[in-house]
C-alpha cells in the first residue's frame, strides 16, 4: 500500500465530516425561517379571526339599529291612528303598521343570528390566540435547539478543519493535489476500495495487473480507476485474495 493511502483515507473522512457539519450549519437559518413561517401562519390566522369577529360585531350592531328603526316606525304609525278620518286611510295605516312589525320580527331574527355569529367569532379568536401562544413557545424552543446545534456544529467544524490542516501538511503536495482533484469530481469521495478486481466506487473492473499492484503491501505507486478516476486502495493484503495473487 502506498504510504500516503492511510493519510488520504483519514483526510477523506475528515473532509466528509467537515462537509456534513458545514451543510448542517448552512441549513440552520433556513430551518429557523421555516419555523418562523409556521408562526407567521398562526399570526395570520389570528388576524383573520379578529377581522371576522369585527365584521360580525358590525353586522350585529346594524341588525340592532334596523330593529330599533322598524320598532320606531311601528310606534309612530300607531300614534297616528287616532287622527285618521277615513276607512281607506285607516286601512293604509294598518298595512304600514303590519309591514313595520313584520320587518321588526325579521330584524329580530337577524339580530339573534348575528349575536350567535359574534359568539362563534369570539370562540375562534380565543382558539387562534391559544394556537399562536402554543406556536410561539414551540418555535422559541425549536429556534433555541437549532442555534445550540449550530454552535456545536461550528465548534466541531473548526476542530475538524484544524485537524485537516495538520493532516494535509503530512501529505506530499503532488499527492494532495491529485486527491483534491478527485474529491472535487466525486463529491468528496476521492478514494475507492479495490476488491475482487473491482472498483467499489463505480463498480467497474480493475485490470488484473493494476489490482495486483494495489494489493501489494510494498506498493509505492498510486493507482486510479480507469473508469471513474478514483484513487484505489486495498484493505486486505494480496495473500487474502487468491485471484489477485495468481494474476500475472
Amino acid at each position: 500500500m502506498h504510504p500516503a493511502i492511510p493519510l488520504l483515507l483519514e483526510l477523506q473522512k475528515t473532509d466528509l465530516e467537515i462537509a456534513s457539519l458545514r451543510s448542517a450549519l448552512e441549513a440552520a437559518p433556513k430551518r429557523i425561517r421555516e419555523a418562523e413561517g409556521r408562526l407567521q401562519g398562526h399570526r395570520a390566522a389570528l388576524a383573520a379571526a379578529r377581522q371576522a369577529h369585527a365584521a360580525a360585531v358590525t353586522a350585529r350592531k346594524k341588525a340592532e339599529l334596523d330593529v330599533a328603526e322598524w320598532r320606531e316606525r311601528a310606534a309612530k304609525f300607531r300614534s297616528q291612528s287616532s287622527a285618521i278620518k277615513t276607512n281607506e286611510a285607516y286601512k293604509a295605516l294598518q298595512q304600514e303598521i303590519a309591514h313595520a312589525e313584520a320587518e321588526t320580527a325579521k330584524g329580530e331574527d337577524a339580530q339573534l343570528e348575528q349575536m350567535l355569529a359574534v359568539e362563534e367569532a369570539e370562540k375562534r379568536v380565543k382558539a387562534a390566540e391559544a394556537a399562536l401562544g402554543d406556536s410561539e413557545q414551540a418555535v422559541a424552543a425549536e429556534r433555541k435547539e437549532i442555534e445550540n446545534r449550530a454552535r456545536e456544529s461550528k465548534t466541531r467544524m473548526d476542530a475538524a478543519a484544524a485537524a485537516r490542516d495538520a493532516l494535509a501538511q503530512r501529505i506530499p503536495e503532488e499527492v494532495l493535489d491529485l486527491y483534491l482533484r478527485k474529491a472535487k469530481r466525486h463529491h468528496g469521495m476521492a478514494l475507492a476500495e479495490a476488491r475482487n478486481e473491482q472498483c467499489r466506487g463505480c463498480g467497474m473492473r480493475v485490470l488484473p495487473h493494476i489490482y495486483q499492484e494495489v494489493q501489494r503491501p510494498e506498493n509505492q505507486t498510486l493507482h486510479t480507476c480507469e473508469d471513474c478516476g478514483r484513487i484505489l486502495f486495498a484493505v486486505e493484503p494480496a495473500a487474502a485474495n487468491p485471484s489477485a495473487a495468481s494474476a500475472p
